[in-house]
């Protein structure tokens, strides 16, 4: 039997996070629910970003404590852009990263005809 995938990324500074705990926490939520198999990936961030996230996701100028987003081939390949170095923090790795993005989701829609977009077509990080 495959085991849950977990990824946890803080990218916040003010909480300290202790992931072993958070880990054990999200397995011990996963028996209770009865979830034999599933993948999640957790990534803390600031109020500030999550809140950009809020707006531009849910158009609601807000902080909110959770955003969530099912699996998606896009959010897989921005992922996979991202663990191969590629960033969105300045204007020139915003146009690399899209670049690489467009060319793996004109693949992907020309074998499966989908009409996937890049996630870095929306804006780039300017922190």
């Amino acid at each position: 039997m495959r085991v849950m995938s977990l990824l946890i990324r803080n990218l916040q500074h003010v909480i300290p996070l202790r992931r072993a705990h958070l880990r054990k926490n999200l397995e011990i939520t996963r028996s209770c629910l009865g979830v034999k198999r599933f993948d999640v990936g957790v990534i803390c961030i600031n109020d500030t970003k999550i809140r950009q996230l809020n707006k531009l996701y849910r158009r609601q100028d807000k902080a909110t404590d959770v955003l969530s987003f099912p699996f998606h081939e896009v959010t897989a390949v921005h992922g996979l852009c991202h663990l191969l170095g590629y960033t969105h923090h300045s204007p020139e790795d915003w146009r690399k990263m899209f670049e690489k993005e467009s060319e793996v989701l004109m693949e992907i829609n020309r074998v499966t005809g989908s009409a996937l977009t890049p996630l870095t077509s929306e804006h780039y990080d300017r922190e």
